[in-house]
């Protein structure tokens, strides 16, 4: 099935490197994965707690990024102290099939990677 395309220039992109460089660094897969499976608000601690041990500048980096790609959403609740909860977007839920994907392949193939590079 030819990939659907609306610019000329997509024809000769290869769609795997734009999606490798959304998810560019260590924990951008992991913060992503756990909003989707989360499915619901949660707050900067929790959600740095279920990372460890990702840092706070990094977990911050990503959510930042995600939220300008429309991946994620920040709420911020006029409370006192001020509480901060982030929520996968529909959007970012779209990425739950392609990454319940790659967890499979790896469920089922991670062993023999493992034993082929030693």
């Amino acid at each position: 099935m030819p990939l659907p395309t609306t610019n000329p220039d997509a024809q000769t992109r290869c769609p795997i490197t734009d999606f490798v460089n959304l998810i560019t660094g260590k924990w951008a897969t992991p913060v992503l994965y756990k909003l989707i499976l989360k499915d619901g608000p949660v707050r900067f601690s929790d959600l740095q707690r279920a990372l460890s041990p990702i840092t706070q500048k990094e977990l911050t980096r990503h959510l930042r990024q995600f939220e300008a790609q429309g991946l994620v959403r920040r709420t911020v609740h006029p409370d006192m102290p001020p509480k901060v909860e982030y929520e996968i977007t529909e959007f970012g839920k779209t990425l739950k099939e392609p990454f319940d994907g790659l967890a499979m392949w790896m469920l089922t193939r991670g062993e023999q990677l493992r034993n082929s590079s030693k």
